[in-house]
């Protein structure tokens, strides 16, 4: 199995016949949208091939995805609900599920999670291994702007979906999880909590934006947890993940 790093929150797994791309906000090319990992490569890789959209941000979903369908008439579309609400998608675009759902076909079972922002996390089941994809699922918090009352919700409500996650999957496989240096000098402390409650063998960060160096920092906690870190440094790179 390998996972390919697009960009931001935007990776694809490549499995044994199966392709899944979660969260494109665009191609890994920086001089062209439609230059890239995906366009020159994933969409004319033959077998299932799956989109998922954890929800409607224009940072996790770009409503160039459903153009894919005329180079792939088998491509399928798994969506948050808020996608369709927000009128971002129709609803014969896509097959829609909110927290607590389950999408399963012949390759695949999609598990929907919460988030503590719009949409939901996926766990992902996919030839023997557990992935993990938190959308915008974190302790956001700005601890140099918010209140305690304000940081205290925010780290119960994470804590809360952190549990029900824990509940179904104590151990995972590959986690994809937001470590954004923008949210301030607290901002690993989402992943701290999660790699501290649930067993990961793989940490992937996302959700950085350009600051490689910012989500690589985790590394050495992901690692002193028994963690394997894969540090990302470039748009488009890839990785062999076999356990």
């Amino acid at each position: 199995m390998k996972l390919d790093y697009i960009y931001h929150s935007g990776f694809a797994i490549e499995a044994d016949g199966v392709t899944v791309i979660i969260d494109y906000y665009k191609d890994s090319s920086e001089e062209a949208y439609n230059k890239g990992i995906v366009h020159d490569y994933l969409l004319e890789k033959p077998g299932a091939l799956y989109v998922l959209c954890s929800h409607f941000h224009p940072d996790h979903f770009n409503r160039e995805v459903l153009l894919w369908k005329s180079l792939r008439p088998d491509i399928r579309y798994i969506f948050s609900k808020d996608i369709l609400k927000h009128r971002r998608a129709s609803a014969e675009d896509a097959t829609y599920i909110n927290k607590g759902d389950i999408y399963e076909d012949e390759h695949i079972r999609i598990e929907a999670f919460g988030s503590t922002d719009v949409g939901i996390s996926f766990l992902i089941n996919l030839q023997g291994r557990r992935i993990f994809h938190a959308g915008d699922l974190n302790n956001w918090h700005w601890s140099e702007e918010s209140t305690p009352q304000e940081i205290r919700k925010a780290e119960g409500d994470f804590l809360a979906e952190v549990k029900l996650l824990q509940h179904t999957a104590p151990a995972i496989d590959i986690a994809m999880f937001p470590v954004d240096s923008r949210i301030g000098k607290d901002y690993m402390r989402g992943a701290e909590q999660f790699v501290n409650r649930i067993k990961t063998t793989i940490f992937v960060p996302m959700h950085f934006s350009e600051d490689y160096q910012g989500g690589n920092a985790f590394r050495s906690f992901a690692e002193s947890k028994g963690c394997r870190f894969l540090t990302i440094a470039h748009r488009g790179q890839s990785f062999l993940v076999e356990n």
